[in-house]
């Protein structure tokens, strides 16, 4: 297993074994016993399947009082996986890290809490699995607009398909006390 930091060093790209023969392959995408001794977490609670098709946009996603971390592999298709740092105060505030995964490429990417979250649809049927740190909690949803000028994410997508809800994230100057770091008011 080949571990890489990205551009934000919390962002890792994680590259199994992969075994091929006439066959087919086959990897382990999650070791619980490798992966803890190569220092990553290994204390996920949650499976997802995320199915797209070509163009759809999904993020920029993230829980604030349960925050998640996310182990991400694309399972079909391909996507343009999206991290944004929103830690006030970390060095790489407001960085975004991008990277491509595609099935059968063996590459997975761990965002840690205190990221949002997202990513397009390449491919039609794209497929994502994510492991998540924590459970989804419906009530502390919170986003940061995709399209926000100010994160510098070129989106490999030309007409977008995207819900109403992520449509309307706030730009993240305007995210206020959303965000990872900042003292809330009770």
């Amino acid at each position: 297993m080949k571990i890489t930091p990205l551009k934000v060093p919390d962002v890792i790209l994680i590259e199994p074994t992969l075994f091929g023969d006439d066959r087919g392959s086959f990897m382990e995408l999650f070791n619980e016993r490798r992966f803890r001794e190569s220092g990553l977490p290994t204390d996920f609670v949650q499976d997802n399947v995320s199915r797209s098709r070509r163009g759809v946009i999904r993020g920029l996603h993230y829980q604030l009082e349960r925050p998640q971390g996310k182990l991400i592999s694309a399972i079909e298709g391909a996507i343009f996986d999206v991290a944004v740092d929103i830690r006030v105060g970390s060095p790489t505030f407001a960085r975004a890290v991008t990277i491509e995964l595609r099935a059968g490429d063996g590459k997975l990417v761990y965002v840690p809490p205190g990221f949002a979250h997202g990513f397009a649809a390449l491919t039609e049927g794209a497929a994502v699995l994510y492991k998540c740190s924590d459970l989804y909690a419906p009530d502390d949803q919170y986003g940061v607009l995709y399209s926000d000028p100010a994160l510098g994410i070129e989106w490999p997508v030309d007409d977008p398909v995207l819900v109403e809800r992520d449509r309307q994230w706030p730009t993240l100057d305007r995210a206020g006390d959303t965000l990872f770091g900042v003292e809330r008011l009770p």
